[in-house]
């Protein structure tokens, strides 16, 4: 189950959100552009923080602001994928997932590096640096880097909304064979 109780005053603007669902699985957020998708993202994900709330997930307490509980971003165990990717320019592809394979905590290991290389189709990507990458393959790239850390939760700010509708084509079998082959939760 994922818990998720969140209060973010900035500036005028009041981010007040509550709400839980099973995992794993896909949930979506949804609204216009300004109305707090990403905001809540990031809170979850440990890149901002939240005034007052909780989260939980799969029975692990991330926030919990009234017991004084925040664990760090870099200890929460969630995969996040932004929109632009965010590979890491020096190094090639099988650099940019050895560290995310780096990344990975202690804990259960549900995907190993050639399995996620295969079901996101890098085989022949692995030597190629970052700018000789199409979108697509960059973001599949950056899902692959995220998948290797072995995260509890995967964030997904928009992963497709940089793409051209051939890119979003090429990205969006890989989002589900992940959920179907990885049972990884997912918050788009």
């Amino acid at each position: 189950m994922l818990t998720v109780m969140l209060r973010r005053r900035q500036g005028d603007f009041l981010l007040d959100i509550a709400f839980e669902a099973p995992t794993p699985g896909v949930i979506a957020l949804f609204g216009r552009s300004g109305c707090g998708k990403t905001t809540v993202v990031d809170l979850i994900g440990g890149l901002r923080r939240a005034d007052a709330g909780r989260i939980e997930v799969g029975g692990a307490t991330l926030l919990d602001a009234a017991r004084g509980i925040a664990i760090p971003a870099e200890r929460r165990r969630v995969g996040y994928v932004f929109q632009d990717g965010r590979l890491f320019p020096h190094l090639n592809v099988r650099g940019n997932l050895d560290y995310g394979r780096r990344r990975a905590r202690g804990g259960v290991q549900y995907v190993g590096f050639d399995e996620v290389v295969a079901l996101l189709g890098l085989e022949a990507l692995l030597r190629r640096r970052t700018h000789q990458l199409s979108g697509g393959e960059k973001q599949r790239v950056a899902l692959a880097r995220a998948l290797l850390a072995q995260p509890r939760l995967l964030l997904l700010d928009e992963p497709l909304a940089a793409l051209d509708q051939a890119r979003r084509e090429e990205v969006l079998p890989y989002l589900e064979r992940l959920r179907d082959e990885l049972a990884v939760p997912m918050l788009l």
